[in-house]
């Protein structure tokens, strides 16, 4: 079991970090590559949910602490970014690049905006896992 929560934190870990980092490299950068990125960092987020998920199954069962409700507020916030990231995100992947440069502003505003929204919101998941273990 000891070596299964490892394992599963560290997948954890290592998908969040990617997540979270190449996040807020895009939102510095006006969202300039989501288009490479997009799918890699979907694919981090889910594995970071679906991970962060399963250690909440083995490490907190029972009533629910302060512990808990910090790092329910981070998993909330990581699930709410993600689902920004994808409705922003999905023009770089379901529409060709405009032609009209007219359209191509607001394009571009809309995917940076939402990697601006998503970084902050993983800041706040970082911070809530970071605080949960002290809480």
């Amino acid at each position: 079991m000891h070596a299964t929560i490892v394992i599963i934190l560290v997948l954890h870990v290592l998908s969040g970090v990617f997540w979270a980092g190449s996040t807020f490299t895009l939102a510095r950068t006006g969202g300039a590559g989501t288009e490479a990125l997009f799918r890699p960092q979907m694919g981090a987020a889910a594995v970071a949910v679906l991970t962060g998920g399963l250690l909440w199954h083995l490490l907190h069962r029972g009533s629910p602490g302060t512990t808990e409700y910090i790092l329910a507020a981070g998993a909330v916030a990581a699930v709410v970014a993600a689902g920004v990231q994808g409705i922003s995100g999905r023009w770089t992947v379901r529409k060709p690049a405009p032609a009209d440069q007219a359209e191509v502003a607001p394009q571009n505003a809309r995917i940076a905006m939402g990697q601006r929204v998503a970084a902050l919101l993983l800041a706040i998941t970082v911070i809530c896992m970071a605080a949960a273990r002290y809480a």
